[in-house]
């Protein structure tokens, strides 16, 4: 009989936990900055993230912009993305974390380790290795829309008849978050190196480092003053970057 019990225990266990499944969601929800970083898109860190989700399928949005209809009637049909980090004196060690609305962990990945000095090398190798995690879970949408728990219905009150409440308003549509353009300094010389390229100007001088993702014409990017990405579109680059918590998109007209 103890033994009957424990098959049974065992089968619902297994049951349950592939009825919530990330196969059973389309999006994500990201931050735009983790509890670990000093400011929005540290490193690049966020950007990238998002990045490396959508290479496996999934439709992402930062937690702060517009989103889908059906999703912002109920936030449940997203995953809830989070990367931890555990400190350590010699390492940079991160953690991807899936929940869903309700703080069940549905995926955590294995740690990713770095032990480079440079902060922006460490964290954004970290990151990379932390998400090659998703590739042994086979991330595949299967079509079920997940819902929050229907809440218990209150008993029926006998009541005046109240006006029709009038239908709510449209939400509307996705858009991708709105730009502040700048436009191309002057011409930028790209300089191979052992990661990517380094831009220089005619001084010359070094105004952007690029590293390659896996992406192709997409960079992780950084200068003195500003961590971003560099990307082609519609056959102009643009270097892509918060300032003061605002997107800023500026062209760059490189030779390569």
């Amino acid at each position: 009989m103890k033994g009957y019990s424990f098959v049974l225990l065992l089968f619902l266990s297994v049951g349950a936990f592939a009825q919530n499944s990330i196969n059973n969601y389309k999006y994500v929800l990201l931050p735009e900055r983790f509890s670990f970083s000093k400011e929005v898109n540290e490193y690049g860190l966020n950007t990238v993230a998002k990045s490396l989700l959508e290479e496996k399928g999934f439709t992402v949005y930062f937690n702060n912009t517009e989103i889908p209809k059906e999703l912002a009637g109920n936030k449940c049909n997203a995953l809830l993305a989070d990367v931890e980090q555990r400190k350590a004196i010699f390492t940079t060690n991160l953690t991807l974390i899936l929940k869903d609305c309700q703080g069940n962990v549905l995926f955590k990945g294995k740690e990713g380790k770095s032990r480079e000095k440079d902060f922006y090398a460490s964290y954004n190798g970290a990151l990379r290795e932390a998400f090659k995690s998703l590739d042994d879970a086979h991330y595949a949408y299967n079509g079920t829309t997940n819902n929050a728990p229907a809440a218990t219905p209150a008993p029926a009150q006998p009541q005046a008849s109240a006006p029709v409440a009038a239908p709510p308003s449209p939400v509307p549509a996705s858009q991708p978050a709105t730009a502040e353009s700048k436009e191309a300094a002057g011409t930028l010389y790209a300089q191979a190196t052992a990661n990517g390229y380094q831009l220089i100007d005619t001084s010359p001088k070094i105004v952007l480092t690029l590293s390659k993702t896996s992406t192709p014409d997409l960079f992780i990017a950084e200068n003195s003053t500003a961590h971003g990405v560099v990307s082609k579109k519609n056959g102009d680059w643009y270097f892509e970057y918060y300032k003061d918590g605002k997107l800023v998109a500026e062209k760059l007209l490189i030779k390569f």
